[in-house]
């Protein structure tokens, strides 16, 4: 779900992180529930009174769950809670330390493929590309990032679903590994 408040002078704000006064106004994360209340006026409904809808909100709302899931990461990292690398990722991953993996999107899909080798049953996700997981580390480029269980890889969990929710299907990749990637 995602949450939309009305700001100054009437304009559709989305609130990602569920913390701006207001009544609430959610939506389901799916672009075609957000497209269907765009188009029918669902907001002005809701709020009983004119809104201004920004133009390009959905492209807004994807870049603040972008920028969400590089946050949580970036809390993750200095919590000591997240690692980056094959080798240092691998070996989390291996010894059961790992409760999310995220790799870059645009990674090799065999290298990720090989990375995740005899790996089962986790949570696998390609929300970023490696710039931007590099920057998170303080690093140029990083492909492979894994994540300690706990209440921020639960987060990122969340946020990754609600991003993919929002992508078109087009858009919108598996790949044959199980890795669920945010294209664009």
């Amino acid at each position: 779900m995602i949450r939309f408040v009305l700001g100054p002078e009437r304009v559709l704000v989305p609130d990602l992180a569920n913390r701006l006064p207001g009544r609430g106004m959610w939506l389901s994360a799916r672009a075609d529930v957000l497209q269907t209340a765009l188009a029918k006026g669902a907001f002005a409904r809701a709020a009983r009174c004119e809104v201004r809808v920004p133009p390009g909100l959905a492209d807004q709302v994807r870049d603040g769950l972008v920028r969400r899931i590089a946050e949580l990461l970036g809390f993750a990292r200095r919590a000591g809670q997240a690692v980056a690398g094959f080798e240092k990722a691998r070996e989390w991953l291996r010894s059961g330390r790992a409760g999310l993996v995220l790799q870059a999107s645009d990674g090799s899909a065999e290298e990720r493929q090989r990375f995740l080798s005899g790996c089962a049953g986790i949570a696998v996700y390609a929300p970023l590309d490696a710039a931007a997981l590099g920057a998170v580390f303080g690093r140029e480029r990083v492909v492979h990032v894994a994540v300690a269980p706990g209440r921020l890889a639960a987060a990122l969990t969340d946020e990754n679903e609600r991003l993919l929710g929002l992508l078109s299907p087009a858009a919108m990749n598996q790949d044959p590994d199980g890795v669920r990637q945010a294209g664009r």
